[in-house]
């Protein structure tokens, strides 16, 4: 008798077979609002008020590397404060990797044309040979 009294109690629970899906839509929610706040910080990078120009855009498959001038004349190699005098050895270090790297130039439309022209020396003397100067487009 005592067995079926054992038997009898467990056939009266039931066992819950959903999956509570709160704790999952909560997470995704926090992990959601904090991509779209950190993204557009991400894709920012240094900001220079560019020159307009009313040239194309050039396309390519490789991932070009991003060298900035800022209005106060900080060098940047992919948003990376870099100083004007290890610059050289920065880009010869990244052309030994590889010398076939594409660069883009941006600079701040302040800036004067002396000392861009200084920069791309320097990337030109590292070896680097895909040089391009980034604009704003005109939309006209």
């Amino acid at each position: 008798m005592q067995n079926f009294l054992m038997t009898s109690r467990r056939r009266k629970k039931t066992v819950m077979s959903s999956i509570n899906v709160t704790p999952l839509v909560d997470v995704m929610l926090v992990l959601l609002i904090i991509f779209m706040i950190t993204s557009p910080m991400l894709v920012a990078g240094v900001n220079v008020d560019l020159p307009t120009s009313t040239g194309k855009a050039i396309s390519g498959s490789d991932e070009p590397i991003s060298v900035t001038i800022d209005k106060f004349g900080n060098v940047y190699i992919n948003n990376t404060h870099i100083k004007q005098n290890k610059l050289d050895r920065k880009l010869v270090a990244i052309a030994k990797a590889n010398y076939k790297l594409r660069i883009f130039v941006r600079s701040d439309k302040t800036v004067s044309y002396g000392k861009v022209m200084t920069v791309m020396g320097v990337i030109n003397k590292a070896g680097f040979s895909k040089v391009a100067l980034v604009t704003d487009l005109n939309s006209r």
